[in-house]
């Protein structure tokens, strides 16, 4: 019986290629669902032989400890540089986007704030 090792919704690419070679240099078969035309089904990696679980799940923690301090070292990297993004720098790129959400969220307090000022006065 087949069994999930990994979703893949949001995964990006270089790291399910990552994931792929990692599990064909340990001869552990593996097969990919996708999500299907309107995005509802599950996309997954999938072990094909029930006894190779202890090994991928290790080789996968292990893969994810390494990849987790190889963005860390990059991010740091980046920071020490000054080159990472920041909040500002996102909301700079789309002024008019970061303006709507602020406005929309704006709304929703007033909104849901209103019942309740309009008891005390």
């Amino acid at each position: 019986m087949a069994i999930q090792l990994v979703k893949l919704r949001h995964v990006p690419e270089d790291e399910l290629e990552e994931i792929h070679a990692l599990m064909a240099e340990h001869d552990i078969e593996v097969y990919e669902t996708h999500a299907g035309n309107w995005g509802l089904s599950l996309p997954a990696l999938w072990l094909r032989h029930d006894e190779q679980l202890p090994q991928a799940k290790a080789l996968l923690d292990q893969y994810a400890d390494e990849r987790f301090h190889r963005a860390r070292a990059e991010y740091d990297a980046l920071k020490a540089a000054g080159k990472a993004r920041t909040f500002m720098d996102i909301a700079r790129e789309n002024p008019l986007r970061y303006i709507a959400y602020v406005a929309m969220i704006g709304a929703l307090v007033y909104i849901s704030l209103v019942p309740f000022l309009g008891l005390l006065t």
